[in-house]
């Protein structure tokens, strides 16, 4: 795909592809949780239940996520959207320490009010502060409307 045939993304449509992705994580993880600690770990104080919850609530979605970035671009959220993360640069798929860098990221965005993430609201190339400190961005095509309906004359 040439670079004049691409978008970044902007903040809405990323918002959605969070919001599918947070669904699936739910799905996932709830059930896993559910069947181990029953519905009492809703209602528990405690930070971590266990070791188990500990895998399953921070290991397993960071490496989900940091998978699907690497070998699809996107995560299923954001392919659901057709958006794909990419180096800022080349446009290329982002290396292992980039994403690294970008998950651990969301946390450093996150941490002032969310201030980090409502910056792709208002950076020129849609970064959020995850996206400048990994060196990233979100794209997608420009062509993702329906195609123009054509009656054959006749």
């Amino acid at each position: 795909m040439d670079e004049t045939d691409v978008e970044y993304a902007g903040f809405w449509v990323r918002v959605g592809a969070s919001f599918i992705d947070s669904l699936l994580i739910v799905i996932i993880t709830f059930p896993l949780l559910i069947s181990l600690y029953g519905w009492e770990y809703f209602g528990s104080e405690q930070l971590l239940a266990g070791p188990a919850d500990f895998l399953i609530s921070w290991i397993l979605p960071a490496v989900a996520v940091i998978w699907f970035w690497m070998q699809r671009q996107a995560t299923p959220g954001k392919a659901a959207l057709a958006l794909r993360v990419v180096d800022a640069e080349s446009g290329a798929a982002l290396s292992l320490g980039q994403s690294l860098g970008r998950y651990l990221g969301y946390f450093v965005a996150t941490i002032p009010l969310g201030l980090g993430l409502l910056w792709v609201g208002f950076d020129s190339r849609k970064q959020g502060w995850h996206d400048k400190l990994a060196s990233t961005v979100v794209i997608r095509s420009k062509q993702r409307g329906p195609q123009a309906v054509r009656f054959p004359r006749g």
